[in-house]
């Protein structure tokens, strides 16, 4: 680490708080070393109380670290170089880092796009995922056009997604309204506010909806996601589109506005623009067919508080600082070979990672799921997930894409991942 020299005025008054801080700590602990000492009546001896050693350059440092965003940024500066010594480091914003590195793999050539953010540093950036309509979910634009319409300073492609409509396929949360639930419980990545501080979080995320009828409960398989089993109950609401897709066999499909069910049918019906339908087996559904209310309830299990965004993928690549690849748990046995790669993960220090690997072609031949755990490990992630790749893996950053996707520009995306300012503080 560089050595720092604290000779600026607007630093005095932040190394006299640091000064009276560690002075504080060891008057603490002596305090409390003496306290714990046994007294003898009429003893006339004197105990000999040693202090535990202090590195108060360390610990005055670390107090600088957190008060002084000139030093942190000095600080993150020489880490990002420390962490990628051979790298090309382009400053995107204040706490923002773009890095280009090159890795070989049996003799061969990988190249790794890499977005860094120190998410304490910088605070007036945010992280959110971004349909590629603004709202509904059939629709596909490329990842210039996402980030423009969302003013992003750098951005990657995100969820998997089904290429003839655009729908995601799997959990995305997006300001704390679920526009499509889990397909096969895949992990997810979670976005969380902690005042003006985002935080991230990873799990496996299975849907807990219900709706509720006159004091009847009915299970809600899925939202807004391609019917999986004819005996699943699937919620349509109007980012899906004008209408729900017909009931299955021996299904019926009820159309709620209001929070009141006002028809019925085994056709495809409209779906309101305040309300929703209901479409599953009457056998299902048989408790709901006689009532006029009806509630929507929406929960996810693990029960994530305060999770304000969500956006999955698959599979775990780092598990609380550990690889952990579970390709087959989550029925992605298929994917696991040599291919361009996106990934999202942070590390202990909630710095946030967005990796984008280029592959398919001489001059980078991509990853395996397993290298890339390997080197999201390598980078400092505690938590880290595989996105979707292939000819999706496609990285912006200040107004360009910086990778080489396999078609110019990147395919047309469903939805992203957009690093943009705002004005939190």
């Amino acid at each position: 680490m560089d050595t720092l020299i604290f000779n600026t005025a607007e630093n005095y008054e932040l190394r006299k708080i640091a000064d009276i801080i560690i002075n504080l700590s060891i008057i603490g602990v002596l305090v409390l070393c003496q306290g714990l000492l046994p007294i003898h009546a009429g003893s006339t001896k004197v105990a000999q109380v040693t202090a535990p050693d202090f590195d108060t350059g360390q610990l005055k440092m670390k107090i600088l670290n957190e008060f002084s965003p000139e030093i942190r940024q000095k600080n993150f500066d020489t880490m990002v170089r420390n962490k990628y010594p051979k790298a090309t480091i382009v400053d995107v914003t204040g706490g923002v880092k773009h890095i280009k590195l090159t890795k070989y793999y049996n003799g061969k050539p990988v190249r790794i796009n890499v977005v860094e953010a120190d998410m304490k540093l910088a605070k007036n950036i945010e992280l959110t995922p971004a349909l590629s309509s603004g709202s509904t979910l059939k629709s596909r634009r490329t990842i210039t056009t996402i980030a423009k319409n969302n003013n992003a300073i750098a951005a990657i492609n995100g969820t998997y997604f089904k290429p003839q409509t655009g729908v995601p396929l799997g959990t995305l949360m997006i300001n704390k309204k679920m526009y499509t639930g889990p397909i096969y419980d895949r992990v997810a990545f979670g976005i969380f506010e902690d005042g003006s501080l985002q935080r991230f979080d990873i799990a496996r995320v299975q849907l807990n909806a219900t709706i509720k009828g006159s004091g009847k409960i009915v299970k809600v398989n899925n939202i807004n996601q391609p019917r999986m089993l004819s005996t699943y109950v699937l919620v349509y609401t109007p980012e899906w589109g004008k209408y729900a897709p017909q009931a299955p066999q021996y299904g019926t499909c009820l159309q709620v506005v209001d929070n009141k069910i006002v028809k019925t049918s085994a056709n495809p019906l409209e779906i309101p623009q305040n309300g929703y339908v209901i479409s599953g087996p009457k056998s299902m559904l048989y408790p709901l067919l006689d009532k006029k209310d009806s509630e929507l309830v929406v929960n996810t299990n693990p029960d994530w508080k305060g999770v304000k965004h969500i956006i999955s993928g698959g599979p775990y690549l780092v598990k609380n600082g550990e690889i952990f690849v579970d390709m087959t748990a989550q029925k992605l046995g298929a994917i696991g070979g040599r291919n361009p790669r996106t990934a999202i993960g942070y590390t202990a220090d909630n710095n946030l990672i967005l990796v984008a690997v280029d592959g398919r072609e001489g001059s980078s031949i991509g990853m395996t799921l397993n290298e890339l755990a390997r080197f999201m490990q390598s980078i400092g992630c505690v938590g880290a997930i595989n996105l979707d790749g292939g000819g999706s893996t496609v990285m912006y950053v200040n107004g360009n894409v910086v990778n080489h996707p396999q078609q110019k520009g990147g395919i047309p995306l469903s939805n992203a991942l957009v690093l943009s300012k705002t004005n939190r503080t």
